[in-house]
């Protein structure tokens, strides 16, 4: 445990980890997507407004490839908010096994480019993600994002912030 001036430091009382379940539908990415928003303003997570948008955006292109790839062998999908000190992390599991990578797609394509989006968005926060197999199978897909951007380094560039996921194995609960 910290501590602070001899006095044990408390956790910040946003932390936590929090998950809920739902149909792997269309209807569900708004609700996904809303229901991480409402949860971070209720547990009172001091995110910054960019890396909430960035955030709110990977919310909705993980459920979307859930929904769109994976409700054939999936019809429910479960979506974890897990939020540290500095950082904040949201994955997305089904029970599909094809695990997905990040790809360029053909630009005259309207789709296909969600998960290499999704890294982007996370790079260029400071944050990291990754697919994992789950003990039955299917996958989890998360992203970590630092709860404040990323401070400008010399000439204004974007210094690399340690974002680490608050659990690396999926097993672990």
């Amino acid at each position: 445990m910290d501590t602070h001036g001899g006095v044990p430091a408390r956790s910040p009382s946003y932390e936590g980890v929090w998950r809920f379940t739902a149909p792997a539908v269309d209807v569900s990415v708004p609700q996904a997507r809303h229901a991480v928003r409402d949860l971070l303003v209720r547990q009172g997570v001091p995110v910054h407004d960019e890396i909430m948008d960035g955030l709110l955006l990977i919310v909705s292109e993980l459920v979307t490839n859930a929904v769109r790839h994976a409700a054939l062998l999936s019809p429910e999908i479960a979506v974890e908010v897990a939020i540290g000190p500095e950082w904040i992390r949201v994955s997305v599991e089904d029970n599909h096994p094809y695990r997905p990578k990040a790809l360029e797609a053909d630009y005259g394509q309207t789709g296909g480019r969600g998960l290499l989006l999704v890294r982007e968005i996370a790079q260029e926060a400071g944050g990291a993600c990754d697919v994992e197999h789950t003990a039955s199978g299917g996958k989890i897909i998360w992203a970590a994002l630092p709860l404040a951007p990323m401070a400008p380094g010399p000439g204004g560039a974007p210094q690399e912030a340690a974002v680490t996921s608050p659990r690396t194995d999926p097993s672990v609960p």
